[in-house]
């Protein structure tokens, strides 16, 4: 974006704000660092599609190869030219000073399997590849990067969770749900643009595609998708409550835990307001505004990449 394009839209897309209203009680540090890791993504997802759009490969494998490296070793690209990835290395060398080694070798391979999956969506957009709805959903759980705003729950709690905490089958469950609710309801809120533009990547396309749906029917069944994954996330919020109040044996790790563990599904809750909020406030999905439906204004075509 350029300087005067910040200044019209940037406030307006509320990037931060979608997290502000997710990590709740998060230190203030951490929470400027997840609020500005949040935005950064929104800018490397616009630079991804640009890339697709203008048919530049060799900028997009440039930038893959790049981010690779950056989550592995940040210090090291925090002044590269690219400020897409000196941005991304300030983003994750804070990400990494919360909590320890452990949880920051599991945010980077987490991440690592981001990169690849947008490298997958660029190669199905590419040539036109609309995925199957099973195999979309598997995709769309990376692309969206569910596990790593699973992950952020912890520094925002203050407590890196034991592995038998967070692979709990309710705990794991209510925090898939909290996101597949984010990931499809994105789906229904960018399907306008989407298809305006010709992509291959949403739900709602690969309904229509593969299950034969209509337009319609489509955002019918991923509108009964969402409140799906809403009424299951109550369900489950019982569970992961009555497992969190078990976590508390009279140790003080114990009510460390529980504590943790209370604060992370209580975020999972804040997920389903907040995600709902952002998708009506933010200009990101406002395409009845635009000049061009599957464009938005605030994109520079000719930032970066191949020309």
């Amino acid at each position: 974006m350029s300087a005067d394009k910040v200044a019209e839209y940037a406030d307006g897309l509320c990037y931060t704000d979608l997290m502000a209203g997710y990590y709740l009680g998060a230190p203030e540090e951490v929470l400027q660092a997840i609020a500005d890791f949040s935005a950064w993504f929104f800018v490397w997802d616009d630079r991804h599609d640009r890339d697709i759009v203008h048919g530049r490969p060799a900028s997009w494998r440039h930038l893959k190869g790049r981010l690779h490296a950056a989550l592995d070793a940040p210090g090291l690209f925090l002044y590269h030219r690219d400020p897409l990835v000196a941005g991304f290395a300030d983003s994750v060398l804070r990400l990494y000073s919360f909590l320890g080694r452990r949880w920051n070798a599991r945010f980077a391979r987490h991440f690592h399997e981001v990169i690849e999956a947008y490298d997958r969506e660029f190669r199905n957009r590419t040539n036109g590849t609309v995925p199957k709805v099973d195999e979309y959903l598997e995709l769309r759980r990376l692309t969206f990067a569910h596990w790593i705003w699973t992950d952020l729950l912890e520094p925002s709690a203050g407590c890196e969770l034991p592995a038998m905490v967070r692979k709990h089958p309710a705990f794991r469950r209510a925090a898939l749900l909290s996101q597949e609710f984010a990931a499809w309801y994105n789906d229904l809120c960018s399907l306008p643009k989407e298809i305006a533009g010709d992509e291959v990547h949403n739900l709602g396309i690969s309904l229509i595609r593969h299950d034969g749906l209509t337009l319609e029917e489509a955002v019918t069944e991923i509108r009964g998708r969402v409140e799906g994954a809403v009424m299951e996330f109550l369900s489950t919020e019982q569970e992961v409550r009555r497992f969190a109040e078990s976590l508390d044996d009279g140790s003080a790790r114990g009510k460390q835990i529980s504590t943790a563990v209370s604060s992370c599904l209580g975020n999972m809750r804040n997920w389903f307001s907040s995600v709902y909020w952002f998708h009506h406030e933010s200009g990101r999905y406002m395409v009845d505004n635009w000049d061009d439906r599957s464009t938005p204004p605030y994109v520079n075509n000719e930032a970066a990449g191949e020309k």
